[in-house]
């Protein structure tokens, strides 16, 4: 098979962490072909995401760099599964590529952490608001494509109806469940949503008061994806640009502690829930 000219944010995960494997056994590309028996191009496309790969060949490369991670192993061969036509590869001619890695990394995360200072949970958007974040894009989208962003949003709730869905802790700061996008109404039905998801099994919902004072990460909006095994959690970033990814030791560590310092200075599940309602009921 030729090699992909667009590897999704998984494909290119598997392939990072074969990169990391190879230069922890401190291996060339060169050393590790000669080793695998393949071509010295195979290393560097599958180490991009842009070859796929076998469980086989996965467990073979991890053998050939002494991996002893044989928790991880088993993770990354499960990556290689292939997934008969997963449900967002409907949107990919007609949505960026960074939409559809958010959804795909939200289906296989077993924890997702939400931290959010401006913004609701893309995850739990009522179609209002959903429709009148996306009226406020710059430059301003096409109706068509105001509505495959808000198809795609919709569709993303499919997670929490897997047979085992992911654990999700939301923390929200007092401006994200101020911001009236789409006016009073739609911001009043989009409180009461949260307020319904949050009686969702596995679903905790915290508040951080305006009164909490400064705290760590209070400029951005974070999604933290627990995976399989902590080596392959996953940080996601909204920007204007799109969405970034983030997967370093270090950076993981960052985000971890951030997350743990807003959860300190936020309000419990029952207080926020009042909070939540109190605003609700001023609109």
């Amino acid at each position: 098979m030729p090699p992909r000219s667009a590897p999704t944010e998984r494909q290119r995960r598997l392939g990072a962490e074969l990169r990391k494997m190879r230069t922890a056994a401190d291996m060339t590309t060169e050393a590790a072909a000669r080793a695998l028996g393949v071509p010295r191009t195979n290393i560097p496309n599958m180490e991009s995401g842009r070859s796929g790969i076998s469980a086989d060949r996965v467990r073979a490369m991890a053998a050939t760099y002494r991996c002893r991670n044989d928790a991880l192993i088993d993770a990354l061969a499960a990556m290689t599964a292939r997934r008969r036509s997963p449900w967002w590869n409907a949107y990919r001619d007609s949505l960026p590529a960074g939409f559809l890695d958010v959804a795909e990394m939200e289906w296989y995360a077993s924890r997702l952490r939400i931290a959010l200072t401006v913004h609701m949970p893309g995850l739990f958007h009522t179609e209002e608001h959903a429709r009148a974040v996306f009226e406020h894009v710059i430059p301003p989208l096409v109706p068509a494509d105001v509505e495959a962003r808000m198809a795609l949003r919709l569709e993303r709730r499919q997670v929490l109806d897997k047979a085992h869905p992911p654990s999700i802790e939301l923390i929200m700061y007092e401006a994200a469940l101020r911001t009236q996008f789409g006016g009073p109404k739609v911001a009043k039905g989009q409180l009461h949503h949260i307020l319904d998801m949050s009686e969702r099994h596995g679903v905790t919902v915290h508040a951080i008061p305006f009164s909490a004072g400064g705290f760590p990460g209070a400029g951005q909006s974070v999604i933290y994806a627990e995976g399989p095994v902590p080596e392959l959690d996953t940080v996601e970033l909204d920007s204007t640009h799109g969405p970034e990814f983030y997967d370093s030791a270090e950076q993981l560590r960052k985000y971890r502690a951030q997350l743990s310092a807003m959860r300190e200075v936020a309000l419990d599940p029952s207080q926020s829930r009042d909070f939540i309602l109190a605003i609700a009921n001023d609109l």
